[in-house]
């Protein structure tokens, strides 16, 4: 069914009018051990809220919309596109398909135009999971080296240096796990291990502290050692 509907928005190159007013984005994490998580919230008149998620391809990523108050609907966009894989006049409370691309998805809650032309208030529940395994990593290796790519990465490793460039090389296993080892400017080496996508140690004595702002990981190393590292360079495309 849903399959159906994604065909006919296409064949008939449906565009959505988007809300012009404030928008609001709330990015979306699972607790430890869940799949999904649910979130509450309102919006007034023309305003509209976008909640997003990062998922691998392979997936099957599953929404489902529920008013508490008023009136309100859904759209649902893949990464980096602009036309809504699911429109809230085909699927307004519910939608589930198995994720053809790696990325940032997008769920979109807002009011229809008359309630939003009213200035009406509408309060919601909105699920979000992500279930199965991704894709494994079918990535090339970078000719002439064991990596899948290689880059510069932003980092600092001597007392109060400026951040100077690392070579960089990402060995990838798939489903945000990977291996990128670094050569430092002070002709050191360091490695960092990531498990779905989040750092979690590297070949130092010392423990790593991570955190993460957007798509970018940011691990520091004692009081020294700071390096900053795409999403992009450990999932790949």
């Amino acid at each position: 069914m849903i399959k159906t509907a994604l065909t006919a928005i296409a064949a008939a190159g449906l565009a959505l009018a988007v809300p012009a007013a404030a928008q609001q984005v709330v990015p979306v994490t699972f607790a430890k051990g869940k799949s999904a998580a649910t979130l509450t919230g309102s919006i007034k008149g023309d305003q509209d809220r976008s909640y997003t998620i990062d998922a691998r391809a392979g997936q099957t990523l599953t929404v489902t919309l529920k008013a508490t108050k008023g009136s309100v609907e859904m759209n649902v966009y893949a990464p980096g596109n602009d036309t809504a894989i699911s429109l809230g006049s085909t699927d307004p409370y519910k939608f589930a398909t198995v994720l053809p691309t790696t990325g940032r998805y997008k769920v979109q809650v807002y009011q229809m135009r008359a309630s939003a032309r009213r200035g009406e208030t509408a309060s919601y529940t909105l699920t979000i999971g992500v279930t199965g395994g991704a894709k494994a990593s079918t990535d090339a290796l970078v000719p002439g080296t064991r990596y899948n790519a290689t880059a510069d990465i932003s980092c600092v490793t001597t007392p109060g240096a400026k951040p100077a460039a690392c070579k960089a090389g990402v060995i990838r296993k798939g489903d945000g796990n990977a291996v990128v080892e670094m050569q430092t400017p002070d002709g050191g080496q360091r490695s960092i291990t990531f498990t779905g996508g989040n750092a979690t140690g590297s070949n130092a004595a010392t423990p790593i502290k991570a955190t993460k702002a957007g798509d970018i990981t940011t691990v520091r190393i004692g009081a020294i050692e700071v390096y900053t590292i795409p999403d992009a360079f450990v999932f790949g495309g």
